[in-house]
């Protein structure tokens, strides 16, 4: 029993390693997806058409952030790693200027005499700790836990899981029509969905709950603004 809840925690644990991920995809997905439904109102257009846009949107969008995030994510592995090499090298080849550098590394938090001498005896007797104190003191370089593919992947999952909050409605009325006003139930449903996404960005960031709630609910409404006037504007224009 007690091992079987140790491993569901484990589980959580992890899962709550790509919170981030999932609450910044799941922003830009229902920012995104919800501008595209905003601006097809704004524009007066079929309810297909504007499914299909929001589809299209939703996948392709969701697509192109996830390879984005997974890209950034290996770049900055490979990047670290390309570096630790060249640490390892150096403890290896130039051992006394990497001392030397330990030594200044330390005396520069305030340790010195007996204690310092320790410290950098300590340090360089294991050189994976040593290549470590110099990734983190000399380069400030800590190499990300999480696989960018994994990365790319809650962030494609999220985009697309909360950005279909938006169509919803309009899937749902084009296939069971209903009287129901579908912009107003998608403004609600989608302002919800902000609600919680900024809820959880405030857990991440550690900030205050309401500031997060209002900035990514204020995100939305601009964006929708934007989107329907814009559309308003340019089917004026174009279907005069």
């Amino acid at each position: 029993m007690e091992a079987a809840l140790h491993h569901q925690s484990n589980e959580f644990g992890k899962l709550q390693e790509y919170l981030r991920e999932f609450v910044y995809g799941g922003i830009d997905g229902a920012v995104t997806t919800f501008a595209v439904v905003a601006g097809g109102y704004g524009a007066n257009l079929e309810p297909g058409i504007l499914i299909i846009l929001g589809f299209a949107n939703l996948l392709a969008d969701g697509f192109s952030m996830s390879v984005g995030a997974y890209l950034s994510a290996k770049s900055e592995n490979d990047n670290f790693d390309k570096h630790e090499k060249i640490e390892q090298w150096e403890v290896e080849n130039l051992p006394d200027s990497e001392r030397s550098e330990i030594e200044d590394i330390y005396k520069a938090k305030g340790f010195k005499g007996h204690l310092l001498a320790q410290i950098v005896d300590h340090i360089c007797s294991d050189k994976e700790l040593w290549v470590s104190e110099m990734m983190k003191d000399e380069l400030g370089m800590m190499k990300d836990s999480k696989s960018p593919f994994k990365i790319g992947l809650a962030t494609l999952i999220s985009f697309i899981l909360v950005g279909f909050i938006p169509l919803l409605i309009y899937l749902w009325d084009f296939f069971f029509p209903t009287n129901v006003n579908t912009f107003l139930w998608t403004s609600i449903l989608t302002a919800i969905a902000f609600l919680i996404v900024g809820w959880l960005k405030g857990i991440v960031n550690q900030t205050s709950t309401l500031r997060s709630i209002l900035e990514t609910v204020g995100l939305g409404l601009l964006a929708a603004i934007v989107a329907f006037y814009v559309g308003d504007l340019l089917e004026s224009f174009f279907m005069k």
